[in-house]
């Protein structure tokens, strides 16, 4: 207690007056105010203490996680990059496989034609020996 009552600070002092034990009890009863609301500061502030402890801790994992997040994006988007690339040049082959392709369509019909041309020719030169 930061204080105490009138007797106690001044154990010397004479039977006071009415007026002055009324000033007395009501300094006392402040000390006592005081005294209260620094005890219920000191609790406010200890609570807010454990708050900042706690979200410093959420904080901290949260800042871990993250990096983990972080690090697994850059190892997807490399992935990623690899991948588009294989893709792009899966593409580029099936495209020229499929150019070279239709030129051996267009070959062969050509081919076809000719023989085709070719045969009706000997079929007739070979009836015409007759």
């Amino acid at each position: 207690s930061i204080g105490g009552s009138p007797a106690t600070v001044c154990p010397r002092a004479l039977p006071a007056s009415v007026a002055m034990a009324s000033q007395g009890a009501t300094l006392q009863n402040y000390n006592c105010e005081l005294v209260k609301c620094i005890e219920d500061l000191r609790e406010k502030r200890e609570e807010m203490n454990r708050m900042i402890m706690k979200e410093e801790e959420d904080k901290i994992k949260i800042q871990k996680e993250l990096s983990i997040l972080t690090d697994r994006l850059q190892r997807l988007n490399e992935s990623l990059v690899r991948k588009t690339q294989a893709r792009n040049e899966y593409d580029r082959t099936i495209h020229e496989t499929e150019a070279a392709y239709m030129k051996i369509l267009e070959s062969s019909q050509t081919l076809l034609h000719v023989l085709k041309r070719e045969t009706v020719n000997l079929t007739k030169k070979g009836q015409g020996a007759y």
